[in-house]
Formats: C-alpha cells, structure tokens, sequence
C-alpha cells in the first residue's frame, strides 16, 4: 500500500517507573488507564495502557532499575511530558485531590476555551491534564468497562 504519508499519529508514549506494579495499579486507579498487556522486553517489564477513546494513543510504562523522572524545562520551569484530556477537569481535579494525589492549581487560559494542571505520578512524572474547547470528539470502546 503506498501512502502519501511517512507518518499519521503519535502511536504510543514511553513512561519509566521502577516499580511497574505499582505504577499500573495507579495508572488504572487513577487516571482511567486500562491494562492491556504486560511482558518482558530486554530484560525489564512493559505494561501496555489503553484509554477509553477509540483512538486514543497507548502509555507503555517502561519498567527500569535507573531511578528517573520525565519532565521538560521550559525557560527555567518544570514542564509536563504528556497532557491528558479530561471532558471536566474541574471534577478531575477534585477527585485527583480527593484520592491524595498532590495537584498544582487549576489555571484558565484566554477567556476559558482551555483549562490545565500539572501532577506528578508516583514515580515523579510530570502530567498534565487538560481540556480545551479544540479537544477531538471521538466514540469511546466498547468493551472498555468491562
């Protein structure tokens, strides 16, 4: 098949933790990830997590013994490596709050056609959730909840 295309989407993001178990149960518990797989890879463990949109990327949470967390700097700040829609982020925020996750405040950019904040999982990623008005609609799988 020859596309007119190199590449179509990003396919998945890559995660370390150095303690996968723990960081899969609070992926699921937490952030509505589904685990679809987990299996050795050169070495250390991979767990392959699902959100409920049809098309959404996967999270490959990548097991490793070299304590390290992402975060990017932007002019001098910490910047979060990975942002996740929320269809309410004022409810994400307070149940991310509720369940002893410690969030950054929420904040509003323009005249609120976006909304953020910043976390960090177990691990010391920086996250962000977010919403904006611009967010893609898109069915949901099927089999998800079960």
């Amino acid at each position: 098949m020859n596309s007119p295309f190199a590449f179509t989407r990003i396919g998945y993001v890559y995660l370390p933790t150095t303690h996968i178990d723990h960081s899969i149960e609070w992926y699921t518990a937490n952030l509505n990830f589904k685990m679809i797989n987990k299996f050795e890879d050169r070495g250390s463990y991979l767990a392959v997590l699902h959100h409920p949109h049809k098309h959404a990327i996967a999270l490959l949470l990548i097991e490793t013994t070299d304590p390290q967390s992402f975060q990017l700097m932007r002019n001098g700040k910490p910047f979060p490596v990975m942002a996740i829609n929320c269809p309410d982020i004022e409810y994400t925020h307070r149940l991310l709050k509720e369940r002893g996750v410690e969030v950054e405040p929420l904040h509003t950019l323009g005249a609120g056609e976006a909304k953020y904040f910043y976390f960090r999982d177990p691990e010391g990623n920086l996250l962000e959730a977010a919403w904006s008005i611009w967010d893609p609609e898109d069915e949901m799988k099927e089999d998800f909840l079960r």
